[in-house]
């Protein structure tokens, strides 16, 4: 197992966070390779040990490999733009969320809040992860959620959150010129501002 998926980047931190974290970034030029199941299982894996609320774990993960029969039907709901690079990945993954839970000494389940936002913690998990292992990972929200929702035979219980590519990270000479030249780490904005001492800063807009 590598230790990273890419080179070191020259993003700078102004806080001592793990290079993990700093270096992990979203590419869309994918390299042909394909990738074991075993080998997504493991980020999945990851992803499950993710924190929730009342530890609902209202994650549920949809995927498939590229060349199997399910592909081109994970493929369809993408937006153009999106299916145009995202073909190349070696695994498609969609990222529901249950928006119920059964309350602890309850029977019945009650709606939960937080379903999205703590799917969103898993998919974290399952990006690290999968930079840990040598692999890229894109997550997209560009895709017709409803469309979604009907091919996979997702129930109205659940929400269908994100699209994630996976893949090796190739030289992207399958992308167009437009898509090259944006391959590359983006910035962060500031710590100041993100993140403030006491009540809600003008900074932060509103």
């Amino acid at each position: 197992m590598t230790a990273h998926l890419l080179p070191p980047t020259d993003r700078a931190t102004e806080h001592p966070a793990h290079r993990l974290f700093v270096d992990r970034w979203s590419p869309r030029g994918f390299a042909d390779e394909a990738i074991p199941e075993k080998e997504l299982l493991t980020f999945i894996e990851a992803a499950r040990w993710a924190p929730s609320s009342y530890n609902s774990q209202p994650w549920r993960f949809l995927y498939a490999l590229r060349g199997s029969a399910e592909f081109d039907t994970f493929l369809g709901p993408l937006v153009e733009f999106n299916r145009g690079w995202a073909q190349h990945a070696a695994a498609l993954v969609y990222v529901l969320s249950k928006k119920t839970f059964i309350p602890a000494g309850k029977t019945e389940p009650a709606p939960t809040r937080t379903h999205s936002f703590d799917a969103g913690a898993a998919w974290a998990n399952f990006a690290n992860q999968a930079a840990i292992s040598g692999w890229a990972t894109h997550g997209m929200s560009g895709f017709d959620v409803a469309a979604a929702q009907k091919v996979l035979g997702v129930p109205d219980d659940f929400a269908v959150d994100i699209a994630i590519a996976v893949g090796r990270k190739g030289d992207g000479d399958k992308l167009p010129a437009m898509l090259k030249e944006r391959e590359k780490p983006s910035p962060r904005l500031a710590v100041g501002e993100i993140a403030s001492a006491g009540l809600f800063p003008q900074r932060f807009g509103g």
